[in-house]
């Protein structure tokens, strides 16, 4: 079993994640999904949490061996950030999705220094602006933003028109198609509900017409 297919699996197994073909959820960006994440709930798994971290240190090692630091995004990435810099002893910073309104008003909390190359823990990925938007506060705190790394895409193509468009790198530990079709193997959906799913990743707007 790859990495990939086990961390689909344990979000099944946990139920972080719900799928719902027939009966949609609604996104706040009003997008009818079949699909509805809640990653938090690894947190509460210290086998899932462990593989999840272990995975994540893994990829930052291969695909960005240059790190010095590592940040979290507010909320949901900064428990999964600071287990992983503990781990890979580095420093950790975490991003507020805004400048605080008080004090010395900081979006990066922690200590960057110029030219420090850093790597930014999400727990999902949907269009991926909120931690676009942290990549970008990070690079004017000075950091040199090596990549983003998360738990899970939902594979939109708005996500992936974004992350090239910002010249991001994204390196995700499970996905979308592998979820869907971990799903179909263990018989949590049917082969009529896999074509629904499938469909929904090509054209999120359009997939129930």
């Amino acid at each position: 079993m790859t990495l990939a297919s086990q961390i689909a699996a344990d979000l099944l197994d946990i139920q972080a994640v719900y799928l719902k073909p027939n009966t949609p959820f609604t996104w706040a960006s009003g997008i009818k999904s079949p699909i509805y994440t809640d990653n938090r709930v690894t947190l509460a798994y210290p086998d899932v949490r462990t593989r999840i971290e272990d995975g994540f240190v893994a990829t930052i090692q291969k695909k960005f061996p240059e790190v010095e630091v590592i940040a979290g995004t507010a909320t949901a990435g900064i428990p999964h950030g600071a287990i992983v810099a503990d781990k890979m002893r580095l420093p950790f910073a975490y991003i507020r999705s805004k400048p605080k309104a008080h004090g010395a008003g900081n979006q990066v909390e922690g200590r960057i220094t110029a030219g420090q190359k850093m790597v930014i823990v999400e727990d999902l990925i949907s269009t991926g602006g909120s931690v676009l938007d942290a990549v970008a506060a990070a690079k004017r705190e000075g950091a040199v933003v090596l990549g983003v790394v998360a738990i899970f895409t939902y594979e939109l193509p708005k996500a992936d028109k974004n992350f090239t468009e910002a010249g991001v790198q994204l390196e995700t530990l499970s996905s979308y198609t592998q979820l869907i079709t971990t799903a179909k193997e263990r018989g949590v959906i049917t082969e009529q509900d896999l074509g629904l799913l499938e469909r929904f990743k090509e054209d999120q707007e359009n997939w129930q017409n």
